[in-house]
């Protein structure tokens, strides 16, 4: 698979997430040992996800870096395993283009950068090189300082702007058309209005005219509207999301509750397509 024309199933493709981490905001060490990330991955497969996300590294508010090796080590014997069980793509959740670099090698076939190839300067050398596609996030800030006063004169414009710039600089590091998406970062630098004044508005950026991926799952601005502090605790409210989500024609959704999720999107899809 070398473009996102390319990757099977009908949209909106939905991606599982498996974080191999011990700190991430929801599901911290349930998955962190190499066997429980590769059952786990069992269990999206059977869910029906299209794609599974894979991160070592924790981006929640005011999380810490986690060093090259230390991601290398969570990831790559996950990756591996499951890239010779498992036939659905794998991407690789990392801003990092040594540990992008190691995960393609190792069976991974898509690069989720949230940094939209800002953080690492040959990151955008990797996905050119290995013609693998690429998700392009907007974030104000990094993880450690996102969540400190966000503010936007206009939410919509100003991450619209900032995607078309790295569309731009993505097209002329050698990238292909084909191989971009595009992602709103729903939660990563943004007040509770503005993520859902972006997800209103989701319509604004199909002017941009690349895939779009939309991430809320479990988010903190769920919590802040139904008064739920614990993250597992918000599917329902996640899937709220992934059904207007679904009606507006998101390309990706990216989500924690992967069975749930597909079976908001089947209901949605059969009522859009229903006389």
């Amino acid at each position: 698979m070398q473009s996102w024309v390319e990757l099977d199933g009908e949209r909106p493709l939905l991606m599982g997430i498996l974080n191999v981490t011990p700190d991430s905001f929801s599901d911290g060490g349930l998955y962190f040992s190499p066997d429980k990330a590769i059952a786990h991955a069992k269990t999206l497969e059977e869910a029906g996800v299209d794609i599974i996300d894979i991160g070592g590294e924790s981006s929640r508010p005011f999380s810490q870096p986690v060093p090259v090796e230390e991601e290398l080590r969570r990831v790559i014997p996950v990756i591996k395993a499951i890239s010779a069980e498992i036939k659905i793509p794998i991407s690789i959740d990392t801003y990092k283009a040594k540990v992008a670099r190691e995960a393609i090698e190792a069976g991974a076939k898509i690069v989720n950068d949230i940094s939209a190839l800002r953080f690492d300067r040959d990151m955008a050398r990797v996905v050119a090189d290995y013609k693998t596609p690429v998700v392009l996030m907007h974030m104000k800030g990094t993880p450690r300082d996102m969540q400190i006063n966000p503010h936007y004169k206009n939410v919509l414009q100003e991450v619209y702007d900032f995607l078309a710039e790295r569309i731009d600089y993505a097209l002329n590091q050698g990238i292909n058309e084909n191989q971009i998406a595009i992602d709103l970062g729903i939660g990563f630098g943004k007040r509770l209005e503005d993520n859902l004044r972006l997800i209103k508005h989701l319509s604004f950026f199909k002017t941009l005219k690349k895939p779009l991926l939309l991430g809320p799952s479990r988010k903190t601005f769920i919590g802040q509207i139904l008064n739920i502090e614990t993250p597992a605790q918000r599917d329902i409210g996640t899937l709220g999301v992934v059904a207007m989500a679904t009606f507006e024609e998101v390309d990706i959704i990216r989500v924690h509750a992967a069975k749930e999720a597909k079976q908001v999107i089947k209901i949605v899809k059969s009522i859009m397509s229903s006389d």
